[in-house]
């Protein structure tokens, strides 16, 4: 029954109007942890996030994979619990436990009952502080790892990408796949994921964000119950990665009717001042929000492709502008070509005042639609922490937006996009399409 009303609770949190304005309460718990806090207490739950920067990329040398599996394992017995007990237990307190792993965090997103809340946030408290890591988990858990890599090798978008990256990226841990390789997994023992845990879920890089039925007074001890018990100090993070990029073209052959090109370049950091206008030039540009120039003159036009976009992507350690498509083997050479008037274009010319009007117009319109709920709300405002915004971004965001000129989209988009460095990989049998350097 428990189970129904929560189900009940999320529905209602999900469709509640989006206040006016969302405001955030600064956090230090008595024992120094920082949060933001958006207090909601309208329906009784709460959602966290918790982020611990490094996530992936801390995996040491030769380990590779060792993180992913660690953050695979967290949950699969605490505690004097095996991983049945585990689960039964939270599922009987009606609580949402989930951990993931990306290159730069481990993240744990929690949704909680405020009746139950003392004693999930303890359940929640043995998985992060004392997980079993029992070996036939860690078998168990190893094993569809291995299953992911394997069916990763024969997937042409994975295989894109991790080309890709390892071209871009060289020996930094963000130029190999952070599931590791069939090797480096099967190679890892329990000492190494207990050395992992203790490397990445460490006091010193923590952020969170909670929304929901809480106060920042229950918020601190909270804080301080659940990753007081947590080491101080966890590994040194990465440095910055080399970006090791040049404009060409690489074939990785491959049998299938269809091929994929992923394909982009050295992007904009979020703390530059022309990021804003770097934003806008791209939605126009490849963005999936409207019907982008990518959209239009590449899918719509010729029928080249069912889904073609770009994308910034600001990682903590690389700031790259991506893009991708599938097409067929006997039209991707057409799309490239498409593609690559399209970038050489906007960098020349920028763009018109139609279309600067028409992406304002959805970008301040949709903002105020990821509020939708307490676990929106929560991811928001710690990802707010994690690249270093202030509180008051929420309600300045789209002033910002509504700033840019049709002069700052035209001189950011010049230096932006750089044709003569645009590298595509195409994984499949493109035709009229061979390797340059």
């Amino acid at each position: 029954m428990i189970r129904v009303v929560f189900a009940t609770m999320m529905a209602m949190a999900m469709a509640a109007p989006l206040k006016a304005a969302v405001e955030i309460q600064e956090v230090t718990s008595p024992g120094g942890i920082e949060a933001w806090l958006v207090q909601e207490d309208s329906i009784p739950f709460v959602s966290l996030q918790i982020r611990f920067l490094g996530g992936a990329s801390l995996d040491p040398t030769g380990k590779r994979g060792v993180i992913n599996l660690m953050t695979g394992l967290i949950e699969e017995g605490a505690g004097e619990m095996d991983a049945t007990a585990f689960a039964e237990a939270r599922d009987g307190l009606a609580a949402s436990f989930d951990f993931s792993v990306q290159d730069d965090a481990l993240s744990v997103s929690v949704r909680m009952l405020s009746e139950n809340r003392d004693e999930a946030s303890q359940l929640l408290r043995d998985a992060l502080v004392n997980p079993r890591f029992d070996e036939d988990a860690v078998e168990r858990v190893r094993a569809q790892v291995l299953s992911g890599i394997r069916s990763d090798a024969t997937d042409p978008n994975s295989m894109a990408s991790h080309t890709f990256d390892a071209m871009v990226y060289g020996d930094h841990p963000y130029g190999s796949d952070n599931s590791g390789t069939l090797e480096s997994v099967a190679a890892l023992t329990r000492d190494d994921i207990v050395a992992a845990h203790r490397a990445v879920l460490a006091r010193d890089r923590i952020y969170v964000g909670a929304s929901g039925d809480i106060s920042a007074e229950e918020l601190g001890l909270l804080l301080d119950s659940l990753l007081g018990g947590l080491p101080k100090t966890g590994a040194e993070l990465p440095g910055t990665a080399e970006l090791n990029i040049t404009g060409g073209m690489t074939i990785v052959p491959f049998e299938t009717p269809q091929s994929v090109a992923f394909f982009g370049h050295a992007g904009i950091a979020r703390d530059d001042p022309d990021f804003f206008a770097a934003f806008v030039a791209n939605e126009i540009f490849g963005g999936s929000g409207r019907q982008s120039r990518l959209s239009e003159e590449v899918r719509e036009k010729r029928g080249l492709t069912y889904g073609v976009g770009s994308y910034l992507v600001n990682f903590d350690n690389a700031d790259m502008l991506l893009g991708q498509f599938a097409s067929a083997n006997d039209r991707v050479a057409q799309a490239i070509d498409v593609v690559k008037a399209e970038w050489a274009r906007i960098a020349e010319e920028g763009v018109t005042e139609e279309e600067l009007a028409e992406a304002k117009t959805y970008l301040t319109g949709a903002y105020p639609l990821r509020f939708d709920g307490n676990g929106p709300i929560a991811r928001i405002i710690v990802g707010m922490q994690t690249i270093g915004l202030t509180p008051d971004y929420i309600t300045t965001r789209n002033d910002r937006v509504e700033a840019v000129t049709l002069d700052d989209v035209k001189r950011v988009a010049a230096r932006l996009f750089q044709p003569e460095n645009l590298r595509f990989v195409v994984v499949g049998k493109p035709d009229g399409l061979d390797s340059t350097n």
